[in-house]
């Protein structure tokens, strides 16, 4: 099940994490309608890369694997406080809360 749950997140995490790095248009409106720089949005998808690479690296190691979705999960938890901070519906924070338990899945289920 882990291994599973860390491709699923890969899959999400990646695409989203080098569209946010190539600062597409639609990441760029993301960013400033949260109040963020570009800059800043970037780091944001390169932790998200960096997150995908420890879970796909955590498949051989699971501390790894643990700590990067550890990570990942806070990353997300941030993003749904962002998000409903900033005045967004709760529905806009729900795809963020969804990752971050998913992460937290992941990690319980590799520890485990």
């Amino acid at each position: 099940m882990t291994a599973v749950l860390a491709i699923v997140l890969s899959l999400v995490f990646l695409p989203l994490g080098l569209a946010k790095i190539a600062a597409a248009p639609v990441m760029r409106q993301a960013a400033a309608h949260l109040g963020m720089s570009t800059g800043l949005y970037r780091v944001v998808g390169a932790t998200e890369v960096v997150g995908v690479a420890g879970l796909l690296l955590g498949l051989t190691w699971t501390p790894l694997g643990v700590a990067a979705a550890t990570g990942l999960a806070l990353l997300m938890a941030a993003a749904a406080v962002v998000h409903l901070r900033h005045g967004d519906p709760p529905v806009r924070a729900v795809p963020a809360a969804v990752l971050a338990l998913i992460a937290v899945t992941h990690a319980a289920a590799a520890i485990g």
